[in-house]
């Protein structure tokens, strides 16, 4: 399992890549510049609608893995 810090190494070296600094991302995300910088020392508390939008600029995809998954296809979730 990918925990914080992980998240925190994955989105700094793409963030470094694009050639982009913390404010950059921040206003290309619409987010805080103090977002990026607590998304990249991992913080455990940062909202996930605000990490799905620096992910996108980055454009990292988030694959979720389940042992349930083989026994929902086909059904239609309820909630």
């Amino acid at each position: 399992m990918t925990g914080s810090k992980d998240i925190a190494r994955i989105i700094k070296m793409h963030r470094k890549a694009a050639n982009l600094t913390q404010l950059q991302l921040a206003e290309l995300a619409g987010v805080g510049k103090t977002v990026v910088f607590d998304i990249e020392k991992g913080k455990k508390t940062v909202k996930l609608d605000t990490l799905m939008k620096i992910l996108k600029v980055l454009n990292i995809e988030i694959q979720l893995r389940s042992p349930l998954q083989h026994n929902t296809i086909g059904i239609n979730e309820k909630s």
